[in-house]
């Protein structure tokens, strides 16, 4: 199947530009393009135009999950028949495993799983290795290791009406690829077996696989189609009349770290051997604690691998069971796709910097537990990609940002090197394509810096007045304390105020942001989750508290990013509450001032009169109906 974009807009203002300049460098192979486009300027729109002109299975890295939740909404109405997944880390809570020598304490590794985020991920492995017409939205969590997608391939099993297959073949098949039998409580990942009838929900968990058999060969094969919310109670009380008869289904493993029973054996081996070895220098540093504890947890670990074909912690053997070197990469979504995929890297500035240091963190805590004996050195390589090896796997990219970084700009010119971006121009050069102007012919936002004694009154007078007009706010702290105690007071107040940062849940975050929408809050207060790509058109006030504090929160391509969330609003502005203007403060402001005197002159020329961005408040669920 082609990507087929399915919408009644068409292109406006510099988009045909940009769209045009970005494909045809896809189609002269540029390694490294950048797409700068203001906020509001529809840089989703532009890719989505871009995916359809190139025709490659592409991937659209997000710095986080509400943006990627966003992201995936937005483009799968975009692209209605095409598959269009979401792929982020699927743990709602997650402490790893840790241990802290200065006190001698120990953490084991604890962990949510939320299973519709990890249903979504099968989702969208699948269709990479099934179709070419697949777009999947991820998180920077996407370069963890995920398993082999050879393994993944190769160990799927499928099934065809008229097949001969005895019922106990067919039930070790499904075992090897890692489904339970479960005859009472049917989830996803699992079979239950009535007689000569065989029922499967497939990881997907978007349908049940029902297999009738008549002596040794399938008689039919029947698929139920539902809610994957409702789907056990749906199916139970529908299963006649909500069949569809098929000839054949195929089936991929219930998980993604899947391996062959032979591959298996010759893994624990060599554990064996590493232990042995790891052993025997802990006993030439005469460690007797430390050779104790590996001994002890290593052989358990293995005892339980034998027997039940897992453990707790296995994923710190990967390395074995991918037979892969010391060093050599993890596999990733990345290995998913194919060799000619395109790359998206949504908000660059903030999605770079992450993915370069993630590799360190991760190391810096395996240190410690190989050091003390907890694991085996085979830990270090069940791991993030380093940002080298991202580069080497990454393929044609396009970097988008109201504000790219040095990296993205010097990458995407010829002469790989641009100073002071901000307060000179970012070309000339045609790999950086800008996207300045709105269709709406909105404009950045006004912005007023006010002293910070009295602002508690003004920052409420301030509020009032958006509430009267059924304006909303967003207010931008630097801590989640302050966040927290804010809203607090403003509630005290009866203000219709809440607060949202990194311990709200994955799924929470969007919902927060919808009921700002439809007024069931005024006013949402927090800290650099209200900064990239969230389209809120409702917002016409943006309040910077400290926003004289230098730092990350603070900088100039962080602010030029917050105060882009009042350019969908008509009446957008910004309130910066400072004692002193800082340089970044006096860089953020000029380049606003620049972008808003370009929109002008481009609104006077053509004679477009600024309005507020109309956006549907129907829910968008991440799962469909």
């Amino acid at each position: 199947m082609q990507f087929e974009l399915e919408t009644t807009l068409t292109p406006k203002g510099d988009q045909p530009t940009a769209i045009a300049q970005l494909a045809d460098g896809v189609a002269k192979n540029y390694g490294h393009q950048t797409l700068l486009g203001v906020t509001g300027s529809g840089k989703t729109f532009t890719m989505a135009h871009i995916v359809e002109r190139t025709q490659k299975p592409t991937l659209i890295l997000s710095p986080n999950k509400t943006l990627a939740a966003q992201l995936y909404t937005e483009l799968r109405d975009l692209f209605p028949r095409n598959a269009v997944h979401y792929f982020v880390s699927y743990y709602d809570y997650y402490q790893p495993e840790a241990y802290l020598p200065h006190t001698d304490t120990y953490i084991e590794k604890e962990a949510t799983i939320n299973e519709e985020i990890d249903r979504l991920r099968h989702a969208a492995t699948q269709s990479l290795l099934t179709r070419r017409d697949t777009l999947v939205v991820a998180s920077v969590s996407c370069i963890y290791g995920i398993g082999s997608p050879e393994d993944y391939r190769a160990m799927s099993v499928s099934f065809a009406k008229g097949q001969h297959i005895k019922r106990q073949e067919l039930l070790r098949a499904l075992v090897d690829i890692q489904y339970k039998r479960n005859d009472e409580e049917f989830g996803r990942g699992s079979f239950r077996v009535r007689g000569d009838t065989v029922e499967i929900h497939p990881a997907t968990g978007d349908q049940v696989v029902r297999l009738e058999l008549f002596g040794d060969a399938i008689e039919r094969l029947l698929i139920f189609q539902g809610n994957p919310k409702h789907l056990r109670v749906a199916y139970a009380a529908s299963l006649k009349k909500a069949l569809a008869e098929v000839d054949a289904v195929l089936l991929f493993p219930a998980k993604h770290f899947v391996t062959p029973e032979d591959k298996i054996k010759v893994a624990i081996k060599n554990i064996r051997l590493e232990l042995q070895e790891r052993l025997a220098e802990l006993q030439a540093q005469k460690k007797i604690v430390e050779y104790d504890r590996l001994k002890r947890r290593t052989t358990y670990d293995l005892e339980m691998i034998e027997r039940v074909g897992y453990c707790n912690g296995i994923e710190n053997y990967s390395r074995h069971f991918d037979f892969r070197e010391v060093g050599e990469p993890p596999y990733t979504l990345l290995d998913y796709f194919p060799k000619d995929m395109l790359l998206f890297i949504d908000e660059s500035h903030i999605a770079i910097p992450q993915v370069r240091g993630m590799y360190a963190g991760d190391r810096a805590r395996k240190e410690q537990l190989v050091s003390y004996g907890f694991r085996l050195k085979c830990a270090f390589d069940n791991r993030p990609l380093t940002f080298a090896e991202f580069t080497k796997k990454m393929p044609q990219v396009i970097y988008t940002s109201a504000t790219p970084g040095e990296y993205e700009l010097s990458h995407s010119s010829d002469t790989k090197t641009i100073t002071d971006a901000f307060t000179k121009h970012y070309g000339p050069t045609h790999r950086v394509a800008q996207q300045l102007l709105r269709p709406t012919g909105l404009l950045d936002p006004k912005v007023d810096v006010r002293a910070t004694d009295g602002q508690i009154n003004d920052i409420m007078k301030e509020i009032e007045k958006c509430v009267t007009k059924k304006q909303r706010v967003l207010i931008t702290t630097l801590t989640k304390r302050m966040a927290e105690e804010l809203t607090d007071f403003l509630l005290d107040k009866h203000i219709k105020a809440t607060y949202l940062h990194s311990d709200i849940q994955t799924l929470e975050r969007s919902d927060i942001l919808q009921k700002l929408r439809e007024g069931y809050y005024d006013v949402v207060v927090g800290i650099n989750l209200l900064r990239e790509g969230l389209d809120l058109p409702e917002v016409s006030l943006v309040i910077i508290l400290d926003a004289d504090k230098e730092g990350f929160l603070r900088h100039e391509s962080s602010l030029v990013q917050t105060m882009g969330r009042a350019a969908r609003h008509k009446d957008g502005r910004v309130i910066m509450y400072a004692d002193k203007t800082t340089d970044s403060m006096r860089r953020a402001i000029a380049e606003t001032e620049r972008r808003r005197a370009i929109q002008q002159a481009y609104n006077k020329k053509h004679g477009l009169t600024p309005r507020t961005i109309k956006k549907s408040l129907e829910i968008k669920p991440l799962v469909e109906v």
